[in-house]
């Protein structure tokens, strides 16, 4: 099993998720996005299972800096602005094996334990 971890190291919440998945033992990548941004295909996969929402960083300067357009964009408006900007996504973003499992960490064990099939 391969787990990547997408964020930056001063997120709260990035530091919260490493710290679970090592006292669950767990390996895994974790992929800094302000020095390696994803890719606009990566995040075109992770919006086609989570949809654009729930990857929006709403509490981020980088969001509220949008205005008020943002509430009428589509899909691949929001796909562009992530890839543009890699700190309007909510972090962490985690992946097993490739495939997106979990964005933000706000899950109970059982849920978190269920996402990555432990």
């Amino acid at each position: 099993m391969t787990i990547q971890v997408y964020g930056i190291p001063t997120c709260g919440t990035c530091k919260k998720a490493l710290k679970w998945l090592q006292e669950n033992q767990l390996e895994f990548e974790f992929i800094n996005t302000k020095e390696e941004p994803p890719s606009i295909q990566q995040i075109s996969a992770w919006v086609d299972t989570f949809g654009s929402k729930p990857m929006r960083n709403t509490s981020g300067g980088a969001y509220r800096a949008l205005g008020e357009q943002k509430k009428t964009w589509s899909e691949d408006q929001w796909i562009a602005a992530f890839a543009e900007d890699a700190m309007l996504l909510k972090r962490p973003l985690i992946l097993k094996d490739g495939a997106p499992v979990l964005v933000g960490f706000r899950a109970s064990d059982e849920v978190l334990k269920e996402r990555l099939s432990l």
